[in-house]
């Protein structure tokens, strides 16, 4: 069995293969890994390119599903500035088929 201190303080370029993984395969066990989980809150997208990203679609695709008046209760504008409710926008247009 080898010794796991001795082996930390050892350099990289020293280290034999099997010692090399023997260190890997030991911190990896020792360092316990966070759970992801999804991010809970509101997604958004911006401007008319996020609108086409998210529905897969062409600028000007985009630019006449904003107009037609089917996502609008997912859009916030001011000014210039576009911002979209993606999971509303997404179910408006479930719902709109």
């Amino acid at each position: 069995m080898m010794d796991l201190e001795k082996l930390k303080v050892k350099p990289l370029f020293q280290m034999t293969g099997e010692e090399f993984m023997f260190l890997q395969h030991r911190t990896n066990k020792e360092i316990p890994t966070p759970s992801v989980e999804p991010e809970k809150g509101k997604k958004y997208v911006y401007g008319i390119r996020g609108i086409a990203k998210l529905f897969g679609c062409s600028i000007s695709s985009a630019n006449r599903l904003k107009k037609s008046g089917k996502i609008d209760e997912a859009i916030i504008q001011d000014g210039r500035k576009i911002i979209v409710d993606s999971e509303l926008a997404l179910e408006l247009m479930k719902a709109s088929k």
